[in-house]
């Protein structure tokens, strides 16, 4: 069955038979340009506002079912509504990379440059891919999570040491999950000069 937002459903419209005729057609001038609601609106012959329940039964008999065209007479519907799905993964994914991996506009002039470039942002995009189903949860949790881990760098008069964070069990877990070995817990150790 389909949402009906609670605008309509609420008793603003059940309300809406004390208004003023005046104040009513505001009402409807409102809601009508609202597509979502004013689809299941309807107003009686009187200029009550109902919800349209004709219009909500149509609706269900659409619930779930895609109409596409193609081209191509030779692929099955199967095929088509496949195609359309990778669709929609293909323009999530160039909205991640605007979003997400935060790509900028860069210019480059040589052809070579331009294929790097396209080549690097495929390749950072697959490996979101890969984690996300992987890990089974999405790449604004995983790194999320992951960013939590920070190397810290230690003066003192006995020398100077870098030293990552203790990974938490859902670090680890993630970790785990992607085949990822966890970082050293020392990264460099510089002993200090006595003078």
């Amino acid at each position: 069955m389909p949402r009906i937002s609670p605008q309509l459903s609420n008793p603003g419209i059940k309300g809406s038979d004390k208004l003023k005729p005046l104040k009513r057609a505001e009402l409807r001038g409102k809601l009508s340009t609202k597509p979502g609601l004013n689809r299941f609106l309807r107003a009686t012959p009187g200029g009550l506002l109902r919800i349209d329940k004709a219009a909500i039964k149509a609706e269900e008999r659409l619930d779930g079912k895609f109409l596409l065209r193609c081209s191509d007479p030779t692929l099955s519907a199967e095929d088509i509504a496949t195609g359309y799905k990778q669709l929609l993964e293909v323009e999530r994914g160039w909205r991640d990379m605007k979003t997400i991996i935060d790509l900028r506009p860069v210019y480059h002039r040589k052809e070579d440059r331009i294929r790097a470039h396209v080549l690097l942002c495929w390749l950072a995009l697959l490996l979101i891919r890969i984690a996300e189903t992987t890990c089974d949860e999405t790449w604004l949790n995983l790194r999320e999570e992951l960013e939590r881990i920070h190397v810290g760098t230690f003066t003192g008069p006995a020398g100077t040491f870098r030293q990552r964070t203790e990974t938490s069990p859902a670090q680890r877990a993630i970790l785990g999950k992607l085949g990822v070995t966890q970082p050293k817990r020392i990264i460099t150790l510089e002993p200090g000069t006595t003078g």
